[in-house]
């Protein structure tokens, strides 16, 4: 009798161990242990693909993201419909820097970057959505981990949701989808690898080495280049017209002011000079980094300038919202709207 009593002991507590071991963590577990991996993390390298459904064309973006603990990030895109239109985000001790290699050209921004907004491809931004979000939704699949949250787009209330996806070994994000208010994915970003135990050289967040990423072929400053190019124009027009339009010719290039009348009054200016000032004085802007879906532009309170396809652009109004900028900049696509 006694033996039986003991053997049923140590079937119990073996059973009992067994579903210990099956059992699957909670929500407050992952979360717990996301908050962990973030604040033991000293860095990590990844890469990522990311496609853009935001305005009337896809776009895609292949990322490498590098980040040293504490504030230090190198965000490279590549973008793949524009060799010259790669930029590279930096953030340094020196401040938060946009730069555009192949162009030359560079905006310092004013702004807390990455912490005022939410940014679907760095890990510290998603864990911290999630940790944010009292309401969010816990899913566990065989692999991962998925959390539906509220995101922080200030300058964006037509992409009010995300969708994150944990590896359930590592606790790193192996994908996330960006959602509108109808909850259809407009941002797909899918994670190739993850590194968390990277190696890093002396000078790679200095400026001078990210703008040296992705420079064309032939120096900016030296053979005569082409300064053609087609005007682009906006195919959200926030209701209003294209009333007028000039052309300035200079001895490097040209430059094209469309003034747009109507509901909101604005202006877009085009240009391309085979001349441009050295990334050595980067333009300085009291602004937020904006992602238009075709590039990475500088938004301030009365406009969006930014770079695409060689062409410098600048949309200025005063009475447009920062929404409607954004609406107008990211509609103006590859092709001319007639």
């Amino acid at each position: 009798m006694r033996k039986k009593q003991v053997l049923f002991a140590v079937i119990v507590f073996g059973f009992a161990l067994l579903l210990a071991a099956c059992g699957e963590k909670s929500q407050e577990d992952v979360v717990k242990k996301l908050d962990e991996n973030i604040d033991e993390l000293d860095g990590y390298k990844t890469t990522a693909e990311m496609t853009m459904n935001t305005g009337e064309e896809a776009h895609s973006f292949q990322i490498d993201v590098w980040h040293k603990k504490k504030d230090f990030y190198r965000v490279s895109l590549e973008n793949e419909e524009d060799e010259k239109g790669n930029q590279v985000i930096l953030k340094n001790e020196e401040g938060v820097f946009v730069l555009t290699p192949a162009l030359d050209k560079s905006f310092k921004f004013q702004t807390d970057w990455p912490q005022n907004s939410s940014q679907p491809y760095l890990y510290q931004s998603l864990v911290s959505d999630v940790l944010q979000d009292e309401d969010a939704e816990f899913e566990a699949t065989d692999k991962e981990y998925i959390f539906q949250t509220k995101t922080n787009y200030q300058s964006n209330n037509n992409l009010p949701y995300q969708e994150i996806h944990f590896d359930k070994k590592t606790y790193t994000p192996t994908k996330v989808k960006v959602l509108d208010k109808d909850k259809n994915a407009l941002v797909n970003v899918t994670f190739s690898s993850f590194d968390t135990k990277p190696s890093f050289e002396k000078g790679d967040f200095a400026r001078d080495n990210a703008s040296s990423e992705g420079l064309a072929d032939e120096s900016v400053s030296g053979d005569e280049q082409d300064t053609s190019f087609t005007v682009l124009k906006p195919e959200f027009l926030a209701g209003s017209e294209l009333d007028e339009e000039k052309e300035v010719t200079f001895d490097d290039g040209k430059r094209v002011i469309m003034t747009f009348n109507g509901e909101k009054n604005y202006t877009l200016v085009e240009e391309k000079r085979s001349s441009v000032e050295t990334m050595s004085s980067p333009k300085e802007v009291e602004g937020d980094i904006v992602n238009l879906g075709h590039s990475v532009g500088a938004l301030s309170e009365k406009g969006i300038e930014w770079e695409q396809e060689g062409v410098s652009f600048h949309l200025a109004s005063d009475e447009l919202t920062r929404e409607e900028m954004i609406e107008v900049a990211k509609s103006v696509q590859g092709k001319e709207v007639k």
